[in-house]
């Protein structure tokens, strides 16, 4: 039984095929990228009115200030849905199919994740990200000196929330209520 640690870098998959495709040959001693290899890229960011929230609600935090209290806040986030790729290069199918193996049982059809939003106000969020749907591809065309790419596509959606910028406002000390209880009511 053998661990080995796949590296993971933000690129796109186009880039990591032009790299393998610049060492192509087997039989020059040139350094070639090492496989296996992951990298993910953000293919898409989509408002979703499904999840949508009130818009007054707020989140409120009260910190002590110089002159008095100052309530933090910051309004009801918004729902989107940030679809992102992950590529998995190997050399070989059974290697592909192990790094793979590796990642489905997390997801049933989703794994969630608690992040903490802002840390300022305390607010942590479950965002679940769901699995899409996975390709497989493999470039075994060629002579058997060039070089083989497995290539697993894995898509996922994160259905996460983009919070606005905070805001400020003094703690309301004082109110005056004018009730009318001298006015003659017939």
């Amino acid at each position: 039984v053998q661990s080995i640690r796949v590296p993971l870098a933000y690129a796109p998959k186009e880039k990591f095929l032009t790299r393998l495709e610049q060492q192509a040959s087997l039989t020059t001693r040139q350094f070639a990228v090492t496989l296996p290899r992951l990298s993910f890229e953000i293919t898409g960011l989509s408002y979703d009115g499904s999840r949508k929230l009130t818009r007054i609600q707020k989140y409120k935090t009260v910190k002590a200030s110089v002159d008095g209290k100052v309530m933090n806040f910051n309004y009801m986030p918004v729902p989107y849905n940030l679809s992102f790729s992950l590529y998995s290069f190997t050399a070989s199918a059974e290697a592909g199919l192990q790094v793979v193996e590796q990642i489905l049982p997390y997801f049933q059809p989703d794994y969630t994740v608690t992040i903490n939003a802002i840390p300022e106000l305390s607010i942590k969020r479950d965002v679940p990200i769901v699995l899409d749907s996975i390709q497989y591809e493999d470039s075994y065309d060629g002579d058997f000196n060039k070089r083989r790419a497995v290539i697993y596509t894995l898509q996922f959606t994160a259905k996460t929330y983009l919070f606005g910028p905070d805001n400020t406002s003094k703690t309301i000390k004082t109110s005056q209520i004018d009730i009318y209880s001298d006015v003659d009511t017939t």
